[in-house]
């Protein structure tokens, strides 16, 4: 305790009475719900499975921290809100984070201080890094409560801007900044699968093959039966990423773009859509659709092309998508399956923007990707309190900083007895009956 502790200053009396405020409170939090992501924690095993993909060099008899509880200190304070590693030198003496790591809130050990965070952060090679992402597609097939006859996969770049001489960093000039542009997968379903640090420029085929190959072979490592659907956009449709996904069984829908030769397959449907709309322009906009089948010259074959065209006050507006699917109506194609990868720039703007995933500020490379692990880890343990909330609710569509402001976010004293701990949180807490149904929920989580 500090004894000296002056009052809080300037502030007004309320109702004729005087405030005297000071920080004397004792043990008192902010992040009670920290409690509940301990728990998803355990169950998921996330800290575990990225500290068992390191070699600890550190001499046995002077750990004091194992890598475990480093990481899942970072996981902790990332989910709630604290990206920074310096926060955790105030935040080692939190009564709810020294619980979430198992230690006693008052006469238990702190958690680590951030120079040995980011001796952690520096420490992982190539090696362990590639085991780091095999292990997180682990992560995602154990999310499952059964095997899944099929997955849909969305894969994205996202642009992040660098202010430093940090290693794989370019310069981008349709963004006139420096900075990385990770590739990042997840599901239909907004699940975390993989992501890779790399420089700021388009992905060329080849690169998007070998990444794919090394992808796939995690998650047929787990479901060899399983069938996968590939969605992206027009960067992802290169000839060696068609090929070998016919070489491998994988569908795909991806995007094309527009050129002279698939324009000349729609020029009479783009004539008589705008013809349509003009007549009855008070009904919205005007889309129709059609298929046929064509190739680039650089294709080893021509594919099944979707074209929908829609016309508007503006004028037509034509897309297409390339696909293997067969037996889908045109329509179905690109409404219901391709539309559907929007979602997953949501879940990227989500794990950038309320998780800091753009935090990438070390110098190395490989410390960056460890970086990227880390805020996926934490995303897992934000998806997952999502997950356990009533299906037909709101909190299943909630932002993930809406989550921490109402579930994290809740004050809490804490007193250590002899035989237990008492936590005390607000009588008037807003959100005490879905923070305790998802308390209840936790046993059905899937590990």
């Amino acid at each position: 305790m500090i004894e000296n502790n002056p009052t809080l200053p300037g502030l007004s009396p309320v109702a004729s009475k005087d405030l005297v405020v000071r920080f004397d409170g004792g043990e008192l939090s902010s992040d009670a719900g920290v409690l509940a992501l301990r728990e998803i924690e355990a169950r998921l095993g996330v800290a575990d499975r990225l500290a068992g993909c390191l070699n600890d060099p550190r001499s046995a008899d002077r750990v004091i921290h194992s890598f475990a509880e480093i990481i899942r200190f970072r996981l902790l304070m990332i989910a709630a809100g604290y990206e920074d590693g310096n926060d955790a030198t105030s935040l080692r003496h939190d009564p709810i984070f020294k619980m979430a790591l198992d230690q006693l809130p008052e006469t238990g050990r702190t958690p680590c201080s951030q120079s040995t965070i980011s001796r952690l952060e520096n420490l992982p090679d190539v090696r362990a890094l590639l085991s780091m992402g095999r292990s997180m597609v682990d992560l995602y097939c154990a999310s499952f409560r059964q095997v899944p006859g099929c997955i849909t996969l969305d894969i994205d770049d996202t642009f992040d801007t660098v202010h430093g001489g940090q290693q794989l960093r370019l310069f981008n000039a349709h963004y006139d900044e420096y900075g990385f542009q990770p590739i990042v997968v997840f599901d239909g379903d907004g699940r975390f699968v993989a992501s890779v640090l790399r420089p700021a420029k388009r992905p060329k085929g080849v690169e998007i093959r070998a990444f794919l190959r090394r992808l796939l072979r995690a998650i047929r490592a787990n479901w060899p039966r399983t069938s996968i659907l590939l969605r992206a956009d027009s960067h992802y449709c290169c000839p060696e990423v068609l090929d070998w996904c016919r070489a491998n069984h994988v569908d795909f829908v991806f995007g094309v773009a527009p050129t002279t030769t698939l324009r000349a397959h729609v020029k009479t449907l783009e004539v008589s859509t705008k013809a349509r709309f003009d007549a009855a322009p008070d009904g919205g906009k005007l889309r129709r659709y059609k298929e046929f089948h064509d190739g680039a010259a650089s294709w080893s074959r021509v594919e099944r092309i979707v074209a929908r065209v829609e016309a508007g006050p503006e004028g037509t507006d034509s897309r297409f998508v390339v696909t293997n699917l067969e037996g889908s109506a045109a329509r179905t194609i690109y409404d219901d399956i391709y539309c559907r990868r929007g979602q997953a720039e949501n879940h990227i703007k989500s794990w950038k923007t309320h998780l800091a995933a753009d935090r990438t500020s070390c110098s190395s490379a490989t410390a960056n990707q460890f970086r990227l692990f880390l805020h996926a880890g934490a995303y897992w343990l934000m998806w997952s309190l999502r997950a356990l909330a009533p299906k037909r609710s709101t909190w299943r569509v909630a932002q993930l900083d809406t989550l921490r402001l109402k579930l994290i976010k809740i004050a809490a004293r804490v007193i250590e007895m002899k035989t237990r701990i008492k936590i005390h949180l607000p009588s008037a807490a807003p959100c005490r009956d879905i923070l305790s149904f998802i308390l209840g929920r936790l046993p059905r989580l899937v590990t």
